[in-house]
C-alpha cells in the first residue's frame, strides 16, 4: 500500500521524513458513492455506527485507490481497484484481501479484515475494507530516518518478518491454490515481460537486453513459500513509537513463489543511487542500514536457510520487475488514471532502473 509522503514511491526518490499517511480530499477521478459505501459497512460494523461517514484518500500511492473512513464505530481503511482500462492481472485486490485473511493470527501483522465485496454495482468495482492500523510511514526500502540505533532496530525487524512470512505453511492457511509453486521465475519473466510489452511507449534497449539475460541465467531452484511481491520498508506501517513493523501492507502482487524473489527485492536499494530510493555510496554503518550480505545473513537466520549462490541473478530478476512496474505506471499516467499525479516521473525512473539492473547483469560473476 503506497500511501503518504514517503520517499520512495515503487522503488524512486529521496528520502522522506518519517510521517503519518497523507489524508487528502477525494481525487476526482476516484470519487466514492458515500451513501453506498455507509450501506455496504453497517451490517459488519457494531450498532454504534450510525451511517454517517467522512471518506479522505491516502496521497502517494500508484497502484490501488485507498481511503480512509471515519466512522463512530472506528477508522477503517477501503481499497478498490482505480478506473479506467488496467494491464492484464494488475490491481488484484481481491487476492490482497485474501491473503491478509489467511495471515490472520500469524507472526506476520497485517490489519484485520471486515469483508470483500465483488459486486460492481455498489461502487463500480471490486473493494475490501480493512481496520485502520496507526502507524508511521518511514519510506525508502530500508529506515533511514531516526538514530542510527532506531534504524538498525526497524531494519532488522523488517528482515525479521520477511522470514517469519516465509516460514508460514501456505498450505496451512488456505493458499494452495493462491499460485501454481512451479517454474515460479520462468512464469515471472514471461508475466512481467507481457507487462512491459502492453506499458512500453518507446524502445528501451537496457529492457531487452534484460530480458535476453534473464532468459539464459533464471534461478531453476524449486522453493515455495508466500511471497510479498512488493516487500519493503514503504509498504508497511512502523508502531507510533516503537522500533519494530505494526502491519506489512500492500498485498496484491502476492502470490505463491520462491522466497528469494522477495529477498532481493528488498536488496534493490543496494544497488540504487539516493536519488531513486536507494542507498549505494551511503555509509551504511554511519546510516544504520545493513550491507546487502548482512541483510541475507540475517534473513536466512531468522529463515533456518543457507545462504543462496549466485544471489545476483535474483536482484537483477527483481530489478527488471521493479523496471516494468514503474513503466505501467509511467503507461496510467499518460492514460490518464494514475492515482497521483507524480506517476508522469516514473518515466526517467523506469529508465534508470533497467540501466542499473543491466549493468549489474554485465558485472555479474553469475555462470550457467
Amino acid at each position: 500500500m503506497e500511501l503518504g509522503k514517503r520517499g520512495e514511491m515503487a522503488g524512486g526518490g529521496a528520502t522522506a521524513l518519517a510521517t503519518e499517511p497523507e489524508l487528502v480530499e477525494v481525487l476526482p477521478a476516484h470519487r466514492l458513492d458515500a451513501q453506498a459505501v455507509a450501506a455496504w459497512l453497517r451490517p459488519r460494523l457494531p450498532a454504534s455506527f450510525d451511517g454517517r461517514l467522512r471518506i479522505r484518500q491516502f496521497q502517494g500511492g500508484q497502484s490501488n485507490p485507498t481511503y480512509h473512513l471515519a466512522t463512530s464505530a472506528g477508522d477503517f481503511v477501503l481499497r478498490k481497484k482505480p478506473p479506467g482500462r488496467l494491464l492484464p492481472s494488475a490491481h488484484a485486490v481481491d487476492r490482497e484481501y485474501r491473503v491478509m485473511r489467511a495471515l490472520a493470527g500469524s507472526a506476520v501483522p497485517v490489519p484485520a479484515t471486515l469483508g470483500l465485496c465483488e459486486d460492481d454495482t455498489v461502487i463500480g468495482t471490486t473493494f475490501f475494507v480493512m481496520q485502520h492500523v496507526p502507524g508511521r510511514l518511514m519510506g525508502t526500502r530500508f529506515a533511514q530516518h531516526g538514530t542510527p540505533q532506531e534504524r538498525r532496530a526497524i531494519n532488522a525487524d523488517l528482515v525479521r518478518v520477511l522470514a517469519e512470512l516465509h516460514r508460514v505453511d501456505w498450505r496451512a492457511v488456505g493458499l494452495a491454490d493462491f499460485g501454481r509453486p512451479e517454474r515460479f521465475f520462468e512464469r515471472q519473466l514471461k508475466r512481467w515481460s507481457a507487462q512491459w510489452e502492453a506499458a512500453r511507449t518507446e524502445a528501451v534497449p537496457a529492457m531487452e537486453s534484460l530480458i535476453g539475460w534473464l532468459r539464459q541465467h533464471l534461478p531453476r531452484e524449486e522453493e515455495t513459500a508466500i511471497v510479498h511481491g512488493d516487500y519493503r520498508l514503504g509498504n508497511v506501517l512502523v508502531h507510533p513509537t516503537e522500533p519494530r513493523l505494526a502491519a506489512v501492507l500492500d498485498w496484491e502482487l502476492a502470490t505463491l513463489g520462491h522466497p528469494l524473489a522477495d529477498l532481493a527485492y528488498l536488496c534493490i536499494g543496494h544497488h540504487l543511487p539516493p536519488e531513486e530510493g536507494g542507498f549505494e555510496g551511503l555509509d551504511l554503518e554511519a546510516e544504520g542500514l545493513p550491507t546487502q550480505q548482512a541483510c541475507v545473513a540475517s534473513y536466512c537466520a531468522h529463515a533456518g536457510r543457507a545462504l543462496p549462490e549466485d544471489f545476483d541473478r535474483y536482484v537483477v530478476f527483481s530489478m527488471f520487475r521493479l523496471a516494468s512496474i514503474c513503466a505501467g505506471v509511467y503507461k496510467r499516467a499518460l492514460d490518464g488514471n494514475a492515482a497521483d499525479a507524480r506517476a508522469l516521473d516514473f518515466r526517467e525512473r523506469y529508465l534508470r532502473i533497467a540501466e542499473r539492473g543491466w549493468a549489474l547483469a554485465q558485472r555479474s560473476s553469475v555462470s550457467d
